[in-house]
């Protein structure tokens, strides 16, 4: 197989031939189809993560077809189409297991981090984290659903019912959510980089009711707030937008400094909440809703070697949508 390998924190990542891996116990080894490359991969590779394992592969938007399985494996079959994701494995054993809290387990593996990811031809994945996918929708549209499109569904379960929604920072995960939000019949208000009007018309082309910079304030208040750019000035500004009794949800996992803010920006009960990993649960009941909804992603493809070239594009925010890999 062959793979991008990210051999030091802070450096390019590397093009290197390594031995075919074999699934153990309870295991698949799945021939990568597309890998979806998502800001965390960024933080993985900047080293704003604690402790990755390296070297490590990157990448967790993984669809791909099974063509190894390990002892113990059921429900499952070669050739068979399936998605994996940044949340790879659980302990099953500590408190937030037992209480169906696996995405806060206390000894998690998470795929791209600290176990091998995706930005490969082939990867090893826990059975049990494989979400079965259809045939309905291409490899290059349907990566993207797997962290994007998951965390997206998760920050809006946790954002409430509030029919007016805004979006701060309007990349992957947002034009996924925003779709999601519309089908819903909620108000879409998609906040951008300053002056990036070539953002805010792909939000409006989604259907979004209003799309600005982020330091405008929305023609209306509103109920609920997802943050998924990982400026913490944002905070601030979002709890303004929000109505009394309004919540902000972080949806990163990394986002730089929060800074201090008066009282009486959360005061008359804001609710300020982060968003932590996805269970199971979450992706079957977004991948299953997904073609129903008939979310559209917005890609752009990009060979397995040139990963790097997709990660500065990424940094950089010189694509709409997703980057995808494709070996």
């Amino acid at each position: 197989m062959h793979a991008m390998v990210l051999k030091k924190l802070r450096t390019n990542l590397e093009w290197t031939e390594l031995p075919d891996p074999h699934p153990g116990p309870g295991e698949i080894r799945v021939r990568v189809a597309a890998c979806g490359v998502c800001r965390t991969d960024l933080h993985v590779v900047d080293g704003e993560l604690p402790n990755p394992r390296v070297p490590i592969i990157p990448g967790h938007e993984i669809v791909g077809r099974i063509d190894a399985i390990g002892t113990g494996v059921a429900g499952l079959s070669i050739n068979e189409r399936v998605g994996i994701p940044w949340l790879g494995h659980t302990c099953r054993v500590c408190p937030y297991c037992l209480d169906n809290e696996e995405n806060l387990c206390d000894n998690p593996l998470f795929t791209g981090y600290s176990r091998d990811g995706g930005f490969a031809t082939a990867v090893i994945a826990d059975a049990r984290f494989a979400f079965p996918l259809s045939e309905t929708g291409s490899d290059l549209a349907l990566a993207p659903l797997l962290c994007a499109g998951l965390i997206g569904w998760r920050s809006l379960a946790i954002a409430g019912k509030g029919k007016k929604l805004g979006i701060y920072g309007f990349g992957a995960a947002a034009h996924i959510v925003a779709q999601v939000a519309k089908w819903q019949g909620r108000s879409v208000f998609a906040f951008t980089r300053p002056g990036d009007s070539v953002t805010q018309d792909f939000a409006r082309g989604l259907g979004a009711t209003w799309a600005g910079g982020s330091d405008f304030m929305p023609p209306e208040p509103l109920d609920a707030a997802i943050i998924f750019a990982t400026v913490g000035d944002l905070v601030p500004l979002a709890l303004k937008a929000v109505r009394k009794g309004g919540r902000v949800v972080c949806a990163g996992i990394h986002m730089s400094d929060i800074p201090r803010f008066p009282y009486s920006s959360l005061w008359e009960e804001r609710q300020l909440v982060s968003v932590a990993n996805l269970t199971r649960q979450d992706g079957i009941e977004f991948l299953e809703l997904a073609p129903k909804i008939g979310i559209v992603t917005k890609t752009t493809r990009y060979p397995l070697q040139q990963a790097n070239q997709a990660l500065a594009d990424l940094r950089a925010g010189r694509f709409e949508g997703a980057a995808v890999l494709v070996p």
